[in-house]
């Protein structure tokens, strides 16, 4: 992994904060099952490197990306992915993000965990940073892999909404 970038500029904060707010979209998107904010943080072909996971290892469009993930994690009573541990490397229009990563998948009362990270590489263009290149790596896991079946079978819930609205 490439050494971190100091900021050097305005700009380069700014890109900074962009890139750490599509990645915690990427979270945001999952957990509240809005699959539109979902689709929006990718470019329209990405790399996906899922081996560790679910021997997933290909290019495919973001559209097929999101209809999948959406079959898969819908399904739960709920999730929660947490990101930490930001590392950004900038290179004019193009960065690469490492991101440690915490998944909770519940379901009928059980519980399965996932940790590891991400190195997303991204592009910038017309419409901002999109990630083109993604890579999880799971470094270790809690609970029983079945329950993402058991939870398939009952099929996808709605959207979480934000219950604080005009609060």
């Amino acid at each position: 992994m490439p050494a971190p970038t100091t900021a050097t500029s305005l700009q380069d904060l700014l890109d900074r904060a962009a890139i750490s707010d599509l990645v915690l979209n990427y979270a945001t998107g999952i957990d509240r099952r809005d699959w539109q904010l979902y689709r929006s943080i990718f470019t329209d072909v990405v790399a996906f490197d899922f081996t560790t996971w679910s021997g997933v290892k290909q290019d495919m469009t973001a559209d097929a990306w999101v209809k999948s993930v959406r079959e898969t994690l819908a399904c739960f009573d709920a999730t929660q992915h947490t990101m930490s541990n930001h590392v950004i490397v900038l290179s004019g229009d193009r960065a690469t993000i490492t991101v440690h990563m915490n998944a909770l998948h519940y379901f009928a009362g059980e519980v399965q965990q996932l940790g590891g990270f991400y190195t997303h590489q991204l592009r910038r263009g017309q419409e901002g940073w999109k990630i083109c290149a993604c890579r999880l790596v799971i470094t270790w896991e809690q609970g029983e892999r079945a329950l993402f079946e058991r939870a398939a079978a009952r099929g996808p819930r709605p959207r979480i909404e934000d219950n604080n609205q005009g609060a």
